[in-house]
């Protein structure tokens, strides 16, 4: 339990009692963020649903504005540092490090976080307005599963706070999200795309990047989000 409770002081901004935490135990709790994600879903598909009594815009408004606040734009930071270090990824690999190590955001970070907010915000609309509130719920669960597997599938960028959880993800860890994930499949079957999308984004980052890092693992996380609800709507539509 205290692997949770870790896992959402680092994911999120939520209230939580202070605890000491060595190095081990912060790396462990990646155990726990797809766990994190059910929380974030359950709180941003009650916004939507509380804001769509007024309209499915208002709806999709209060969703992802609980979403970014109850993330405290963690991912989104980590996309726009990805957005940045591609753009340099062209030169030297020194080059790449530095921009990804800028806390400032460059053209290319305003950019990719301008549009995946639109995107979230018109996908968001969609779905409400289709009454897919379970969909949109389980979406942070089945994208934070990802850092799981790109911790253990790709090199570390260098060493910072990506590299802390290499190893630390356990072989049980997988079958049990992964079962989890082929259950919440039964309720919403797009989730099914999630392992495709960790795969391509793993993909990406070695040919474009080299590698994994927190960076990595947040835009990924921010872009799976994107993809997942899609997904959802591309299968509402389907049918």
């Amino acid at each position: 339990m205290k692997g949770l409770l870790i896992a959402i002081q680092f994911l999120t901004r939520l209230p939580t009692p202070r605890i000491a935490v060595s190095s081990e135990e912060f790396a462990a709790s990646m155990r726990w963020f797809p766990a994190v994600g059910l929380i974030v879903g359950a709180l941003v598909a009650g916004a939507g649903w509380a804001g769509s009594a007024i309209d499915p815009w208002t709806g999709a408004l209060a969703a992802l504005v609980i979403w970014v606040a109850v993330t405290g734009a963690l991912h989104l930071d980590g996309l726009g540092d990805i957005a940045d270090a591609s753009g340099a990824a062209h030169k030297d690999r020194d080059r790449l490090l530095a921009v990804l190590a800028d806390p400032h955001a460059g053209s290319f970070a305003v950019v990719a976080i301008a549009l995946q907010l639109i995107a979230k915000l018109v996908l968001l609309r969609a779905l409400i307005d289709g009454e897919a509130l379970v969909a949109i719920a389980l979406v942070p669960f089945a994208a934070r599963i990802g850092p799981l597997v790109w911790s253990r599938a790709l090199p570390d960028l260098h060493a910072g706070l990506g590299s802390r959880f290499r190893g630390a993800v356990r072989p049980v860890d997988f079958a049990i999200w992964g079962a989890l994930l082929i259950a919440a499949a039964w309720v919403s079957p797009s989730l099914l795309t999630a392992p495709l999308i960790f795969l391509l984004w793993g993909w990406w980052l070695l040919r474009r990047i080299g590698g994994i890092s927190g960076d990595g693992h947040g835009a990924g996380i921010e872009l799976g989000e994107s993809l997942l609800l899609a997904a959802a709507l591309l299968l509402a539509h389907a049918g």
